[in-house]
């Protein structure tokens, strides 16, 4: 093409851009599964000219905890126009419940044919939405500044991916456009924090038909430490004074036999706030809680159990000031397709958390997810379409134009 006004008009292709996203929902990929999801936009980009050398995986999955069967793809493009470099980005992985999604469309959503699975819309719809921009920029040979797109592994188990990037393979980009929500209009400029706890009981081993009161009960002293945070307001939400939060016990595990008094037994839980002190704080509540109920629970001979407690950081919270260039940038663009930019925090994570953590101040957009994580979760097509002429205005740096 010939000018950079005649570039400024291009549009997105609706029908493209929908077969995309449907091609791409359909294809399995949970976390620490992303190979087939990452060959097939890869050989997606290479189908469209994109040189093998700018298309590079990182090494997150061989630092990751679980494993993984390929690390985050990342693909730099150098600029045909001066500017600072853009980062867009979405994450690869879905929920365990997508395996198996064949989605159909009716009227205005597209949603999962088997009510028993979920779609798979969080986040193939943001992974189509910079693959559209990137396939569009090179179909029609579009003008853009330095761009670099991240397609991120294994989000959905706690932003490890993002936590594990190789971060010297971006090109130091200056803003950078993570799609990873529901409505375009969306700009969120952070997100909660989130530490993990890991509590092990130790208790004493009995027979409990014959002798129970020589045991001391690992479940006893969970079940006492759980009522004593529910009781006194530190599990769930979490309101005290001006501070906010939320905690849980997600998962429990100890005993074998029910002729047995439980001797062992483990738990994981979460704390999350805005504020890490408050965070922190959390922790310490529920550290005091389980050992306070170890001391409380002896058997017959006086004998206690005993509680470790492991807390680590899952991703700490930010908060981008308005004022920051990637989120006047993210307004401009949406402002640009007639919508109204609503400045959002979240109170989950994203990957944007590790993003910003990095160095890279991060927005997260949405891309017309509805109901993740659900076997209802469907996938708004007006919101998608939107999110895609967003991404695209952003990749091409015509948002003011």
């Amino acid at each position: 093409m010939s000018n950079h006004s005649t570039e400024t008009a291009i549009k997105v292709n609706s029908k493209k851009a929908l077969q995309l996203v449907t091609e791409l929902m359909a294809i399995p990929g949970k976390s620490g599964e992303e190979a087939l999801i990452a060959a097939e936009i890869k050989s997606r980009l290479l189908k469209a000219g994109l040189s093998e050398t700018m298309i590079q995986f990182d090494s997150a999955h061989k630092k990751s905890p679980i494993g993984g069967q390929t690390g985050n793809m990342i693909v730099k493009l150098p600029g045909t126009m001066r500017g600072p470099r853009r980062l867009l980005m979405a994450h690869m992985d879905t929920v365990p419940l997508c395996e198996g999604a064949k989605p159909v469309k009716k009227g205005d959503l597209i949603h999962s044919k088997s009510e028993l699975t979920a779609l798979g819309a969080d986040d193939r719809s943001g992974c189509s939405v910079i693959l559209n921009a990137l396939l569009t920029i090179l179909e029609h040979n579009l003008p853009h500044p330095p761009l670099s797109f991240c397609w991120m592994v294994q989000e959905e188990i706690g932003l490890v991916g993002v936590r594990l990037l190789t971060t010297s393979k971006l090109g130091k980009p200056r803003m950078c456009f993570n799609w990873d929500g529901k409505l375009s209009d969306m700009v969120c400029i952070g997100a909660t924090g989130d530490s993990g706890m890991l509590i092990q009981i130790q208790g004493i081993a009995s027979h409990a038909g014959a002798h129970p009161e020589c045991g001391v009960s690992a479940a006893v002293i969970a079940s006492r430490a759980i009522d004593d945070l529910y009781t006194n307001g530190w599990h769930g939400l979490v309101i005290k004074g001006k501070n906010t939060g939320s905690s849980n016990v997600g998962v429990i595990e100890g005993g074998a036999a029910t002729n047995v008094v439980m001797p062992e037994l483990t738990i994981k839980a979460e704390a999350r706030s805005h504020n890490p002190r408050f965070r922190q704080k959390i922790l310490d509540e529920f550290k005091k809680a389980f050992l306070k109920a170890a001391k409380s629970v002896k058997n017959s001979e006086g004998k206690q159990g005993s509680v470790s407690f492991e807390s680590y950081l899952k991703y700490d919270s930010f908060r981008l000031p308005e004022q920051e260039p990637a989120v006047q940038t993210a307004r401009l663009a949406i402002e640009k397709q007639g919508g109204q930019p609503e400045l959002t925090i979240a109170n989950g994570g994203l990957d944007a958390n590790w993003m910003t953590a990095h160095g890279f101040p991060t927005v997260t957009l949405g891309c017309g997810q509805q109901d993740i994580h659900t076997t209802s979760e469907t996938l708004m097509i007006d919101e998608y379409l939107k999110a895609c002429q967003i991404g695209l205005l952003l990749a091409t740096a015509t948002e003011s134009a």
